[in-house]
């Protein structure tokens, strides 16, 4: 039995070869660049959450943007 990927909605197997090849062809330079600029980012806020609680935050942002 082949075991099928799902995939969020919006979301296809291009689309995630092209994420990963985005990631693994980055310079560190350039992952720098990116993290700064997206901490610099006022319509967005990083935070550390304690992992166990990752489940149920995703679950809310989910509602969120229905």
């Amino acid at each position: 039995m082949r075991k099928q990927s799902a995939f969020p909605p919006g979301w296809d197997e291009e689309r995630v070869r092209r994420v990963l090849a985005h990631y693994e062809e980055q310079t560190e330079e350039e992952a720098v660049a990116e993290d700064e600029a997206a901490s610099e980012d006022k319509t967005q806020t990083l935070m550390e959450i304690p992992t166990e609680l990752v489940p149920a935050v995703r679950e809310l942002i989910a509602k969120r943007k229905r």
